[in-house]
């Protein structure tokens, strides 16, 4: 769709791994059908994970006890966040769509990514109770999660020793992006592409620049507990 705008929230070491081919798939055919593409590979920047005090600037609301939400709560109202989480909020902003792309790390996305999510969506900007859930403060915009298994698909199933995905998928999708009002679709995933043949692999990257095409026309999913728990 042209005129849209994409962030790609990246996390990965290695630009020649999988997930780096899925990331640059995107950006091609996401680019080919005019959408203005942003990437921020968290690695590449060496983004900082851990939410401390150096993500304000200036003084504290409260300088007798630190309370990590509440100043950046304040930090924010005052323009006073370090400069590397307002380069983030802009473009979280500016974006219509948002990718996360990562390799599963412990039934969950890698500490890097997580702390993007910590240290740039404060509330105030992405939300502000009441102001949460479909009323949160980014509920104009679409998310997807695309990411890579070590396991088959077989293990991530309701029967299986790891239950079903969607399980997995709850507080990562449900509890940040729905939480923020962000309109969730479909999760992405590819499914052991270590364990696979070639031949297997470039299927995975067709499927998901055939996906890409037809992206726009998708309905978000019900981010309801019956649709992670059914």
């Amino acid at each position: 769709m042209a005129g849209k705008k994409v962030l790609i929230v990246y996390a990965h070491q290695e630009p020649n791994s999988f997930n780096g081919s899925l990331k640059t798939v995107a950006v091609e055919e996401l680019s080919k059908q005019g959408c203005s593409v942003t990437v921020s590979d968290l690695y590449a920047m060496q983004f900082e994970p851990r939410a401390t005090r150096n993500d304000i600037v200036g003084c504290l609301h409260n300088s007798e006890e630190f309370h990590y939400a509440v100043e950046m709560m304040e930090a924010y109202k005052r323009g006073c966040l370090s400069n590397d989480l307002t380069e983030e909020q802009k473009k979280v902003q500016e974006a219509d769509l948002l990718i996360f792309q990562f390799p599963l790390y412990w039934f969950s996305m890698p500490a890097i990514m997580k702390g993007w999510m910590d240290r740039v969506l404060v509330q105030g900007f992405a939300h502000d109770y009441p102001n949460c859930y479909d009323s949160g403060l980014l509920k104009n915009k679409l998310a997807m999660f695309s990411f890579t298994t070590g396991g088959s698909e077989e293990m991530y199933t309701k029967e299986s020793v790891n239950g079903d995905i969607r399980y997995i998928l709850w507080p990562m999708q449900h509890g940040i992006m729905h939480f923020c009002g962000v309109k969730v679709l479909e999760p992405h995933i590819c499914f052991a592409p270590e364990y696979v043949s070639e031949e297997k692999r470039k299927e995975m990257l067709f499927a998901w620049a055939q996906r890409l095409k037809t992206l726009w026309k998708e309905e978000p999913i019900n981010c309801s507990h019956e649709w992670y728990f059914k």
